[in-house]
């Protein structure tokens, strides 16, 4: 089941060297191409990583407030 799992024969491992490195035998599963060209989903897609980056560090401060917050109450 190609980029899940493969039975190989000791032949094809002694090809490989005895190389046990599962992507040598297993390969990717095929990926289906949703059609959008990369060129205009890769910015599209650094843009989201770019807000989910800025939420999470808001989400941090705010934890590390929480955090302090907690240990100032208890002493």
């Amino acid at each position: 089941m190609p980029g899940f799992c493969k039975s190989a024969t000791t032949a094809e491992i002694a090809a490989h060297g005895y190389v046990l490195t599962p992507g040598r035998y297993v390969g990717a599963e095929e990926v289906e191409d949703d059609g959008d060209p990369f060129d205009e989903k890769m910015p599209r897609l650094i843009a989201e990583l770019e807000v989910q980056f800025a939420e999470s560090s808001k989400l941090e401060k705010q934890i590390r407030a929480n955090l302090a917050g907690l240990f100032s109450k208890s002493e």
